[in-house]
C-alpha cells in the first residue's frame, strides 16, 4: 500500500522526512509478528502507529486494546493486565479474565509502558518470551497469543540504569524500534494540521471555517509544541469557536492563544536547540550573569568601602582603583566594549567630609574582606538548585524536573553526576 493511501486512510496529516521514515518501518513491521517499541513525546501520536500496525497485520480481525499502563495503579495493574482467580485479594468476588486472556489472537498496545511496576515487566517479559502467564491468585499456566506494541516517552534504557527498568524486557520490547518526529521537527507540517482540525471543526459543528494569514503562519510554524499535535488541536478548536468573526487570523490574534510561558523563554545565541555558540546552555548563561553580577556586587561594595576610608585621599584612591571602576560603572565585560575616557568622580580636594553621596550615617558599612566572597560556580548554582527541587518535592523526580524545568532523564544524569541518589 502506497503511503499517501495510508495518510489517508489513518488521517495522517504531513509529508516530513522522519515522518514518512516512521510510517514506512510500521508499514513493513505490521504484516510480521515482531514486538515494536514506538517512543516519542506525549502528544505526537504515537497510539496511531500502533493502530496502522493492527490494521496491517494479519491480526486485523482480532481485538485491539489499548491500556495506558501510567493510569492503573500499582496495586491492581497485575489483575487488569492478567485476571485473577476469585477470592485472591479483597474486593474479588468474581474470577475475571485480564487484557492478555481476553485479546488473545490480537494486538495490545501498551502505552507508557515505563510506568509498569518491575513484578509487572516480569510477568510481561514471560508473555513476550513463550506466550505464558498465571493469573493473580493462581498456579495454573495459561497461554495467550497477542502481538505486543507498546509505546514510552521515556528513555528506558536509562530508567534500567536506574534499576527502574528491566533491561531484557526492553531489547524484547523493542524488537524494532519506532520513533515519532515532535512536532517542531516537522515545521512545514504545522499550517497543515492548523487546516485540517479547522475544517473538521468547521465541518461538525457548521461553523465558519477559520483561516491563517500569512504572519499567522510564520508564528504557528516557529512556535516550539511543547504539547505537540495535541496542543496544536486543542489550540484550533479554541480560536475555531472564541475567533471566527475575525477569519483570516492574524499574528497578533494567534499570539494571544499561545502560552506565554512558553513563548518567552530566553532563546541560546545563534542555535536552535537551546545551546549558544559556545556550548553553553540557556541555563548556564543565566547562571553566568547571576555570578558576574554578583562579582560586581562584591567589588562596589569594596569601592564604596574604600571611599569611606579613604575619604582624605579619594583622588589617590580612585587613581590606584581606577580599572575597577571603570569595570564596575560600565560593565563592559558584558558589552565586549573598551571605554578610554576617565571614570570622573568629583575630587574633595582639601575637604575631609565624607562625599554628600557617602553620608556619614553609613556608619554599618563593614570594611570589604575578599575571602567573604564565595566561591560560587555554575555547578555550585546547580547542584544547589537541584537540591532545593528534590528536597521540596519529597525526592519526587518527575516533580522536580518540572519544576526545575528540565526533562527527567537530564535530572537522572544530573543526580548520579552530583551523587545526590540519597535524596
Amino acid at each position: 500500500m502506497e503511503l499517501q493511501a495510508i495518510k489517508n486512510r489513518f488521517e495522517i496529516v504531513g509529508n516530513s522526512p522522519a515522518l514518512n521514515h516512521a510510517l514506512e518501518t510500521a508499514v513493513k513491521v505490521a504484516p510480521t509478528d515482531m514486538s515494536v517499541l514506538i517512543t516519542g513525546e506525549s502528544g505526537v501520536g504515537k497510539e496511531s502507529f500502533s493502530k496502522i500496525i493492527h490494521a496491517l497485520s494479519s491480526r486485523k480481525h482480532g481485538n485491539f486494546i489499548a491500556v495506558n499502563c501510567g493510569a492503573i495503579p500499582e496495586g491492581t495493574i497485575d489483575s487488569e493486565l492478567f485476571g485473577h482467580e476469585k477470592g485472591s485479594f479483597t474486593g474479588a468476588t468474581d474470577a475475571r479474565k485480564g487484557y492478555f486472556e481476553s485479546v488473545s489472537g490480537g494486538t495490545i498496545f501498551l502505552d507508557e509502558v515505563g510506568e509498569l511496576p518491575l513484578g509487572t515487566q516480569a510477568r510481561l517479559l514471560r508473555i513476550l518470551e513463550n506466550g505464558e502467564f498465571i493469573k493473580v491468585g493462581s498456579s495454573k499456566v495459561l497461554k495467550t497469543n497477542v502481538r505486543v506494541v507498546a509505546a514510552t516517552n521515556r528513555d528506558l534504557l536509562e530508567r534500567a540504569t536506574q534499576g527502574k527498568f528491566r533491561e531484557d524486557l526492553y531489547y524484547r520490547l523493542a524488537t524494532v524500534p519506532i520513533r515519532v518526529p515532535r512536532l517542531s521537527e516537522r515545521k512545514p507540517d504545522i499550517a497543515l494540521l492548523f487546516r485540517k482540525f479547522a475544517t473538521s471543526f468547521s465541518e461538525k459543528n457548521h461553523a465558519p471555517l477559520v483561516q491563517l494569514d500569512a504572519d499567522a503562519q510564520n508564528l504557528l510554524s516557529s512556535y516550539d509544541w511543547p504539547g505537540n499535535i495535541r496542543q496544536l488541536k486543542n489550540i484550533t478548536e479554541q480560536i475555531c469557536v472564541l475567533e471566527a468573526d475575525n477569519s483570516p487570523i492574524t499574528a497578533e490574534i494567534l499570539n494571544l492563544y499561545l502560552p506565554q510561558s512558553d513563548k518567552n523563554l530566553p532563546l541560546a545565541f545563534g542555535s536552535s536547540d537551546g545551546m549558544s555558540s559556545q556550548g553553553m546552555s540557556e541555563r548556564d548563561i543565566f547562571y553566568k550573569f547571576l555570578i558576574d553580577m554578583k562579582k560586581d556586587v562584591s567589588d562596589l561594595k569594596r569601592i564604596v568601602v574604600g571611599l569611606v576610608e579613604n575619604s582624605t585621599n579619594r583622588d589617590e584612591f580612585i587613581q590606584n582603583n581606577q580599572e575597577d571602576i571603570k569595570h564596575v560603572l560600565y560593565n563592559d565585560n558584558y558589552y565586549g566594549e573598551t571605554y578610554d575616557k576617565p571614570v570622573i568622580i568629583p575630587s574633595n580636594t582639601g575637604n575631609n567630609n565624607v562625599p554628600p553621596i557617602i553620608r556619614s550615617n553609613v556608619i554599618d558599612v563593614q570594611p570589604f574582606d575578599d575571602h567573604e566572597q564565595e566561591s560560587l560556580t555554575i555547578a555550585d548554582q546547580e547542584l544547589d538548585m537541584i537540591k532545593r527541587a528534590l528536597q521540596r518535592n519529597k525526592g519526587k523526580r518527575n516533580k522536580a524536573a518540572k519544576e526545575l524545568g528540565i526533562s527527567e532523564r537530564t535530572l537522572y544524569r544530573k543526580i548520579k553526576q552530583y551523587n545526590l541518589e540519597s535524596i
